[in-house]
This record gives structure tokens, sequence and C-alpha cells, in this order.
């Protein structure tokens, strides 16, 4: 899809009932790569929908969202070392909300 960027998102949040809120909301928007990491193609619009879902669910001042924005999701020449648990690079696919 034209205008997507890829990004991995990754978060720490105090308190579990928080935690799997935030998870199951994630899950809408990326794929789950480890505990409280996802990896998302998203358009700037599903971004905000994001942010905006995600402030709502967590407490400022107790918990952590970082969002790594890697560039254009087509442009990305994602090389990923695993260690481990053997990693498969998620593939695209559609996600309903």
């Amino acid at each position: 899809m034209a205008n997507e960027r890829l990004y991995v998102v990754t978060y720490d949040i105090a308190e579990p009932k928080r935690w799997r809120r935030v998870f199951k909301t994630m899950k809408g928007y990326g794929h789950w790569l480890q505990l409280s990491v996802f990896q998302c193609r998203l358009t700037a619009r599903r971004r905000a929908e994001m942010i905006g879902r995600l402030e709502k669910l967590i407490r400022l001042a107790e918990d952590h969202v970082l969002i790594i924005d890697l560039g254009p999701a087509d442009r990305v020449d994602l090389h990923v070392e695993s260690l481990g648990k053997g990693y498969e690079i998620p593939t695209r696919q559609a996600i309903i909300v």
C-alpha cells in the first residue's frame, strides 16, 4: 500500500491488566514479534489512530511506549539476526480491526 511506513513498536507497561489491553490493541495494528514487540506497516492515518488508542490505555507516569520508524515500508531492506528460536519475516496481510 502506498505511503506505508515500517515501525517497530515496543512497550513496557507497569500493570498486567493494562499490558493485556495494550497487547490486544497492538494485535490490530501489526505482527507480534516477541513479548511487548510488534512490527507494523502503517499509513500516517493508521499510526495516528494507533497512538490515540494507546494514549487512552497507558498511564504516562508509569508506562513507556517506543515507536521506531524504520522508513518507507516498500523500500526498507530489513535485515534481522535471530539467536535462539527461529524467526520468520512477517508476511504482508490485511488486518481487520
